[in-house]
């Protein structure tokens, strides 16, 4: 590995980590974790509670059950962190990296801060995501259209052939296909995606429509498939921010990445293991995808992580 300050702190994280057992790690975490003032304390804990995808962390009740499982994390699959590190294609993804777990480890806001993608808007760096008239765009999690927007305003309203934008959730539905009416060639689907054509119930979520999820019931409203069998078009660039069912999503698209090779754009921050998991997947399926990580979302703890690969 070249020698330079960002292979250097990645380095010296990693030695810290393995030199420690798992419950070391978590006290570790608690005594950094301690020192930040109270007000963000509560920040924290508002918002784990608030969305439910990292544990919960309840100070007054002596519930760190998201410390036990940063800790665990850290523990049992660093090896893991490392292997990605070294598949990032540039500094500013390894440094961001660097930034995510020494946040998880240290409460390290400075870093992050250094890091949140301050230049271009989420899934489109423009450094690396290069798209053309021809884009046939898959939108998951396409919610009231910010990301086809986005997506407009970064390229252009003449640089896409078709979109298909799939939401589960149906007044977020309607107010997608508003907000989207005057462009062409948009295709709408009130359905989800995972890895098997099934029927589930959405899970309202109290704070935002936006962390809806899909859970199995008998009396499920929403039709789910895979883009395998949903569509047969060949595609060019797939956006996925769909609460953790990303993985799923992903094995049920294995033939179009196999075959068309198309642009990904994973969110990779709905639980502590699709950072490294959903890279080895796409890894997988094609050695030849370069990685790239991005976040744009608080210093404080950062979500909005984009997995883009190439």
């Amino acid at each position: 590995m070249n020698t330079n300050i960002i292979n250097r702190q990645f380095q010296d994280l990693v030695s810290e980590i393995k030199a420690l057992t798992e419950k070391e790690i978590y006290h570790k975490i608690r005594e950094h974790f301690d020192k930040i003032p109270l007000e963000t304390k509560q920040s924290f804990m508002d918002f784990f509670n608030k969305f439910g995808y990292w544990g919960k962390l309840d100070i007054n009740n002596q519930n760190y059950e998201e410390i036990e499982l940063k800790a665990s994390v850290l523990y049992n699959h660093i090896d893991d962190f490392v292997w990605l590190y070294n598949n990032l294609c540039d500094y500013r993804s390894k440094k961001t990296l660097f930034s995510i777990l020494n946040n998880w480890y240290k409460y390290d806001f400075y870093t992050t801060s250094r890091t949140k993608e301050n230049l271009f808007d989420d899934y489109f760096d423009l450094d690396i995501v290069k798209c053309d008239n021809n884009e046939v765009i898959v939108d998951l999690g396409a919610y009231t259209g910010d990301t086809v927007l986005s997506y407009i305003d970064n390229y252009g309203e003449n640089s896409y052939k078709k979109i298909y934008c799939y939401e589960i959730t149906l007044s977020t539905f309607e107010t997608l296909k508003e907000n989207l009416k005057n462009y062409n060639n948009i295709e709408y689907r009130l359905k989800g995606i995972s890895n098997e054509d099934t029927v589930m119930t959405v899970n309202n979520n109290e704070e935002s429509l936006s962390a809806n999820t899909l859970i199995n019931k008998e009396d499920g409203e929403i039709v789910v498939t895979t883009l395998d069998n949903d569509i047969k078009d060949e595609i060019t660039l797939i956006k996925m921010d769909i609460e953790g069912m990303e993985q799923k999503a992903l094995e049920g698209a294995k033939n179009h990445i196999l075959n068309t090779h198309p642009k990904l754009l994973i969110s990779v921050y709905h639980n502590n293991e699709d950072l490294y998991k959903i890279a080895r997947m796409i890894k997988d399926f094609n050695s030849d995808y370069k990685l790239y990580l991005r976040y744009n979302s608080s210093p404080l703890y950062p979500t909005e992580i984009t997995l883009i690969a190439i």
